[in-house]
């Protein structure tokens, strides 16, 4: 089972020292302040926060990059890195559209819930493409960019560091761990602290859900996604399956066994391999009960042991896969127990097949 004890990248991020006489700017204060408080707006002064800011070094796949003031506008792209500032108490000036489990602002359901907690200016939305849309970040005229659970190319990094400082992945694309998403951010935005209390209240619950269910230590688990034309697995260094090791369960060998290696966070098998993927415990992804029932229908699901033996945890729901594949640091609370009451039966069914 994986440590719940939260992952940081001190051992990655390094803190530089202040230099002596630095000037912070100050950042923007609420309105109606205080006299101070219109002497700091109006460069009389720096804020507590500029002030306790510590520049830092961030280490990642296209080299490093060097955060030396309070970040003030921040921009973020790919998944995970604008629920982290959220959860941070930073609402992004830009952030990724979303359609696929989104609610009419496209944006999922958990982002909506803190951005109007935290009130102030909704960020603006990145148009949902492929490609880093380099000239609507730049539009909103950010001061960091977060890109640290993305796909970004160098030469996007490039495009992008020639407009703010950029962090990206710190090895491979779209396999970031979700815990270190949440630790680079913190460092980022100087709330290093903030964020380890962020995730030691998460594991907290995750650790309570593990205790609330010893049935699920040690079972064997696959996760996939499966559809009439392709299968997909994932692999043991995606999100989505070290969140399952948090909850107990252990990565089924069969899943190393047939890795092709063609992608970083999944590998496709033919219908007629999906036999060969075996556990105790399969998890299945699905946008919809409709897509659930053909995937049962399917040759692949017919062949596998698993959906004879009705063993598979069915995560049916846009909103509901969207918050575990991968978590974030607010869709894993917000989608825990549904995930949870989806794993339970076929946990008992692996159980009464001895």
């Amino acid at each position: 089972m994986t440590s719940l004890r939260p992952l940081t990248r001190r051992g990655r991020v390094s803190r530089a020292l202040l230099p002596v006489g630095a000037l912070l700017l100050a950042l923007p204060l609420a309105a109606c302040g205080s006299e101070s408080d219109s002497e700091d707006k109006a460069g009389g002064g720096t804020s507590p926060a500029a002030e306790a800011f510590e520049p830092v070094t961030i280490e990642h796949a296209f080299g490093s990059t060097e955060i030396e003031e309070q970040p003030e506008r921040v921009a973020t792209w790919g998944w995970g890195s604008g629920d982290a500032a959220l959860a941070l108490g930073v609402t992004p000036v830009a952030m990724p559209k979303y359609s696929y489990g989104a609610d009419e602002n496209g944006r999922m359901p958990w982002q909506t819930e803190a951005i109007e907690e935290l009130g102030g200016e909704e960020p603006a939305l990145l148009s949902e493409t492929a490609e880093a849309p380099i000239e609507e970040i730049a539009a909103a005229q950010p001061d960091l960019i977060l890109a640290n659970y993305s796909g970004i190319t160098e030469g996007d990094y490039e495009k992008l560091s020639k407009i703010a400082p950029t962090v990206a992945y710190p090895e491979e694309p779209w396999a970031t761990p979700w815990r270190e998403v949440i630790t680079t951010v913190g460092e980022a935005l100087g709330k290093a602290d903030e964020a380890d209390q962020l995730l030691e209240d998460i594991d907290a619950r995750v650790a309570a859900a593990a205790e609330e269910h010893p049935e699920f230590a040690g079972k064997t688990i696959a996760a996939v996604a499966i559809d009439p034309s392709a299968f997909y697995v994932y692999r043991g260094a995606d999100p989505r399956v070290e969140f399952l090791e948090d909850l107990g369960f252990e990565l089924a060998p069969s899943v190393d066994e047939l890795d092709t290696a063609d992608e970083t966070f999944y590998y496709m098998i033919s219908t007629e391999e999906a036999d060969k993927l075996t556990s105790d415990v399969l998890v299945s992804y699905s946008p919809n009960e409709d897509a659930a029932a053909e995937v049962d229908k399917s040759a692949a699901a017919k062949a596998m042991q698993q959906f004879q033996d009705d063993t598979v945890a069915r995560v049916v729901g846009e909103s509901l896969v969207s918050s575990v594949s991968p978590p974030t640091a607010l869709s894993l609370t917000w989608g825990l127990d549904d995930f949870i009451e989806a794993l339970v039966p076929a946990v008992e069914k692996a159980d009464a097949q001895g």
